[in-house]
């Protein structure tokens, strides 16, 4: 889940998504490689001393079952001193990280990372171990602004990991259907990137916005409210694409 802007629904979508596909009997494992660890507290756990993606034994220790039947997470870290290593650790962290989230993918149907908000080495160092990207956009004046940095990164990684990672989908979010803004918005994601663009989107929904602060999904929080439809919809539309 990577998007270079902040409040554009990335940890809800690998929060919610991941809880949608484990709900769905999928074994999924959401890994939280953002500093600000929302991710983890979102789910109602704690950041860890040490992040485990920096150290050479098996992730099996560290990650912990969530409150959702199926879904796994390993938490994140705010030691600086292994984010520093993460995002500067150069080939050896991203290959690192890779041989880690290939071991665990063995024991898993799906792994979700959600990435910091940025386009620096730490989110370049998710993508390298991932095989597909996932970006949520925001049905806002400047969804667009910035794409272009981020977009020239994901192609990079594409070409330094041999055609391995590859566009998953972008997912419009904060959608309003009554906005004049959010339809050309709409429009003009669609015509530049075409299908790879998901026909479900997320609409704007207290919901999604308050259940974190429960440390719950919103499948928890509010089975029944339109944010919990919605990631039902795309993990289907998920599911079909893979």
């Amino acid at each position: 889940m990577v998007n270079q802007k902040g409040g554009v629904g990335k940890t809800t979508t690998a929060v919610n998504l991941s809880a949608a596909l484990s709900l769905s009997g999928q074994r999924t494992l959401l890994v939280d490689m953002d500093p600000q660890c929302n991710a983890s507290t979102s789910l109602g756990m704690q950041p860890t001393e040490g992040h485990a993606l920096v150290r050479s034994e098996s992730l099996e220790e560290s990650i912990v079952e969530s409150s959702v039947e199926g879904l796994s997470v390993l938490p994140g870290s705010r030691t600086f001193h292994d984010v520093d290593k993460l995002a500067s650790g150069g080939d050896q962290a991203s290959k690192q990280v890779r041989e880690h989230l290939d071991q665990a993918i063995n024991r898993h149907d799906f792994i979700l990372i959600d990435c910091p908000p940025s386009v620096g080495a730490l989110t370049e160092t998710a993508l390298v171990g991932s095989t597909e990207v996932l970006m949520p956009i925001q049905c806002e004046y400047f969804a667009m602004e910035g794409l272009t940095q981020l977009i020239h990164t994901i192609k990079r990684v594409m070409v330094a990991t041999e055609g391995r990672l590859k566009f998953g989908g972008i997912l419009l979010t904060m959608y309003d259907p009554c906005l004049e803004l959010t339809k050309e918005v709409d429009e003009e994601v669609r015509d530049f990137f075409g299908d790879i663009v998901f026909d479900n989107v997320v609409p704007r929904d207290v919901s999604l916005s308050e259940a974190p602060s429960h440390g719950q999904t919103v499948f928890q929080y509010a089975p029944r409210s339109r944010g919990a439809f919605a990631y039902t919809q795309l993990c289907m539309e998920v599911l079909q694409r893979d």
